[in-house]
């Protein structure tokens, strides 16, 4: 059984952006948003873009937000 040590460290280190966030509070009284986005730029097939693209806007559907669920569902099967 981990001791309470261990926890507060495994706690500490998977919250890590929560507690600069509550740093960056105290020092400036300002609270920012945890998480942000981020704009990348990466090259992918550009026939495969432009079906993806053509797809997304048939379905009604935000890219970004399709994007980041493969992502997710990618490094879920990582681990």
């Amino acid at each position: 059984m981990p001791s309470f040590l261990d926890k507060a460290k495994e706690v500490i280190a998977r919250n890590q952006d929560v507690l600069n966030a509550l740093e960056e509070l105290d020092r400036t009284g300002k609270l920012r948003k945890v998480n942000y986005k981020t704009r990348v730029a990466f090259t992918i097939d550009e026939e495969l873009f432009n079906k993806f693209r053509a797809y997304c806007k048939e379905n009604g559907i935000n890219m970004s937000g399709k994007i980041e669920s493969y992502i997710r569902k990618e490094l879920k099967q990582v681990k």
